[in-house]
């Protein structure tokens, strides 16, 4: 009797966590670019104390920067998105290797090669958002 009284009335189907357009590369985007400028700031600054906190301020942003791609990857691309971009698995990959690789170093050339990276699947996920 008690689970007829409280069985569940209407079913709700969603392919994503929340309403279409919570998902965005831009937060992704701002991370990296926090990560490019803290190598930047880091390499133009010669104060221990000054570098070390920016090293733990990049790792925290690169680690952010993981953390939106991966949802991005895993909760907003669905698999006629990967049929039609074959490459995007890859670029995801690529991109997560590219964000570590920030946390191992301090040149701002892989703070770049990240953010090159995120254009590369803002450009395919706002195609996508067009169809």
């Amino acid at each position: 009797m008690f689970s007829r009284l409280f069985a569940p009335r209407v079913t709700a189907h969603a392919h994503c966590d929340l309403p279409c357009g919570v998902y965005d590369p831009a937060q992704a985007r701002i991370e990296a670019e926090s990560v490019k400028a803290t190598q930047e700031k880091y390499q133009a600054n010669e104060d221990a104390g000054f570098r070390t906190r920016a090293i733990i301020i990049k790792e925290q942003r690169a680690e952010a920067v993981k953390h939106h791609l991966s949802v991005l990857w895993s909760d907003y691309f669905k698999a006629p998105h990967f049929e039609k971009y074959p490459e995007l698995h890859d670029l995801f990959n690529r991109a997560l290797k590219a964000a570590s690789a920030t946390k191992a170093s301090n040149d701002p050339a892989t703070g770049q090669a990240l953010l090159d990276l995120i254009a590369e699947i803002d450009k395919i996920f706002w195609e996508t958002k067009k169809a």
